[in-house]
């Protein structure tokens, strides 16, 4: 099984949060278990006055697996801050079914995702019109370059994003900007390196490795978790307003393996 851990320091909230993995589809068959960072740390920032994020892997898979989460089994720590009539803005939504559901919970507040890709916001409009959610808009922004005046913003949320970015505290120190005094922001990502499977398996500790290379070469960071809470500091947040937290998304039984793997294999 492939069992995803968030890795050390896991999430990092700040008043101002992996996932689990599976063998490798039909080709680590005696791998019992994989968990993958999961997420991932999260660094929640709450006094703070205070993209996009591409797939995991590949053009289509990558989208796959985004639509598998959800407000329940990826932001669960944000949700007993969500109340009706909050302001949210979700940067890097992908196809938004983590947005979606967290529209739902801010009733007749307002929601906005965010991405850097027109194809992904399409998914995320016929989503949110498949669900007959109103109170939420998407549009295309950069997350060093948020659209969005100081201060605009209760909630400012980022689901695996920053472990994709090049320049993950400047993208943190824009959405401390467009967030309100006495607002949150809370970011969540992987922690490649901490995945943990069982039995041992070769293969797999090879993919991690590529994995790493791969990023490395494009300039990002694949565990993004365990950084998140110097990230969330070097953005500007204070210390006394940030909250580490960890997670983790665990692929065991067989079918939970081979469609992580698959997603990977693709």
């Amino acid at each position: 099984d492939v069992v995803e851990d968030q890795g050390p320091g896991g999430h990092a909230a700040a008043r101002v949060g992996g996932r689990e993995g599976s063998g490798v589809r039909g080709g680590q068959p005696g791998v019992d278990r994989v968990v993958e960072p999961a997420d991932e740390e999260r660094a929640r920032v709450v006094g703070c006055g205070v993209g996009v994020a591409p797939g995991e892997v590949g053009a289509e898979a990558g989208p796959r697996a985004h639509r598998w989460r959800s407000a329940e089994n990826s932001p669960g720590s944000l949700l007993p801050h969500l109340r009706p009539g909050m302001s949210l803005l979700d940067v890097g939504c992908g196809p938004a079914t983590v947005t979606v559901d967290l529209a739902d919970r801010v009733g007749d507040g307002r929601v906005v995702g965010v991405d850097a890709s027109e194809a992904v916001l399409d998914s995320a409009r016929e989503l949110a019109a498949q669900r007959g959610t109103a109170n939420i808009s998407f549009q295309h922004a950069n997350a060093y370059e948020l659209p969005f005046a100081d201060g605009t913003f209760d909630v400012v949320y980022a689901h695996q994003l920053l472990q994709h970015l090049s320049a993950p505290i400047g993208a943190l120190r824009e959405m401390r900007r467009v967030t309100k005094p006495g607002g949150l922001v809370d970011v969540r990502d992987a922690d490649s390196a901490a995945m943990p499977w069982y039995p041992a398996a070769p293969g797999l500790t090879e993919w991690n490795t590529l994995y790493h290379e791969v990023t490395h070469a494009y300039g990002y960071e694949a565990d993004a978790g365990r950084r998140l809470f110097s990230w969330v500091q070097d953005a500007g947040f204070p210390l006394d307003g940030i909250e580490p937290s960890a997670s983790t998304w665990c692929y065991a039984t067989p079918a939970d393996r081979t469609w992580w793997g698959g997603l990977w294999a693709e």
